[in-house]
């Protein structure tokens, strides 16, 4: 084959300053490599850090939960719900559990619903009127004369919370409002006196307007108000100050609708817009989201201590799965 001294130079060029076509194929194949490789290390460092995102995220909301319920019982006088366990049920009373999506018996049940329930934080002034909100009167007394229905809302136990754990809500509305701890329409039978006068392994859950059952004004012997008179007037009138009723429970309350957790406080303002201001009186608002299980535990006194009360709070992400448990005991009035 003859070739020219100007062909000899163009191939001498090619191959000594270009790129054979063996060569861009190798580059190409090794650029492949690259990428792919780099691809991988791209994908995995952005899934660690959605899971990282995901788990900071549920932490953050739990956590910010579990302060809100710790925060409610350190500086509340009172549990409310759960109640203690009583006798007259076939479900321990003093537990609350609930699954989302609800999980097979003994752990759980449809009937479940889980919920804490406090009285507010007797120095609280949410509206800053110079008056603690749990002093309903405005006399400088805290509950020192609850009405018949302790909470003030016209309804069984706490109006639309299921207080006996039996799956109903404030179902004997119509008749029954006085019943205090929702068992079956009786009220009025457990006077604030330590003791259990019904029988239901409760104690002081459902008292009548003359709170301590004794038959006087305030306590027998005693005078209530410093007024010079002992036991003048109506044994509904737990404070002598001549008024019947006038201060109530101000729950704050704690429960799930769906997998979103709900926070609702007691207000002293007419929320409800019914003309009046009364235990119906609430505002809610969600404080976690993604609640796969909350569960509340009323534990037994030891000794003359006030009550524990143990709760767990679970959030799953729905997108990666990640879970976030946060489990904690905490007693109340601890801080008061």
């Amino acid at each position: 084959m003859n070739m020219n001294r100007a062909t000899l130079r163009s191939v001498y060029a090619t191959s000594s300053h270009g790129y054979t076509l063996i060569s861009l194929l190798v580059a190409l194949a090794l650029s492949s490599i690259v990428l792919t490789g780099l691809g991988s290390v791209v994908g995995e460092t952005l899934r660690v850090h959605e899971q990282v995102q995901t788990k900071n995220a549920l932490m953050h909301q739990a956590r910010f939960a579990m302060e809100q319920m710790v925060h409610a019982i350190s500086r509340s006088p009172r549990l409310l719900l759960p109640l203690e366990n009583s006798a007259n049920t076939s479900w321990p009373d003093n537990i609350r559990d609930e699954t989302i999506p609800p999980s097979p018996p003994p752990q759980d049940s449809s009937l479940a619903t889980a919920v804490l329930a406090v009285t507010i934080d007797p120095t609280r002034d949410i509206d800053g009127n110079g008056i603690p909100d749990a002093d309903n009167d405005a006399d400088g007394l805290i509950d020192e004369d609850l009405p018949e229905d302790v909470t003030n809302d016209a309804a069984p136990g706490i109006y639309l919370i299921d207080d006996m754990g039996d799956g109903t809500v404030d179902t004997l509305i119509s008749c029954c409002y006085m019943d205090d701890d929702e068992d079956a329409g009786i009220s009025d039978e457990d006077a604030i006196n330590g003791i259990d006068d019904d029988g239901d392994g409760l104690v002081d859950e459902d008292p009548g307007n003359d709170m301590n059952g004794d038959g006087c004004p305030g306590t027998c012997g005693i005078d209530e108000n410093n007024d010079g008179l002992i036991d003048a007037g109506s044994s509904a009138d737990d404070d002598e100050d001549g008024q019947l009723d006038e201060d109530w429970y101000d729950p704050v309350v704690f429960y799930l609708v769906g997998n979103t957790l709900i926070q609702r406080i007691a207000v002293p303002w007419d929320e409800s817009n019914n003309g009046i201001i009364n235990g119906r009186d609430f505002i809610a608002r969600p404080i976690a989201e993604n609640v796969t299980r909350f569960r509340v535990e009323r534990l037994a006194q030891d000794g003359n201590r006030s009550l524990l009360v143990d709760l767990l709070l679970e959030l799953t992400s729905p997108v990666t799965g990640e879970t976030m448990s946060l489990n904690t005991r905490v007693r109340v009035g601890s801080v008061l």
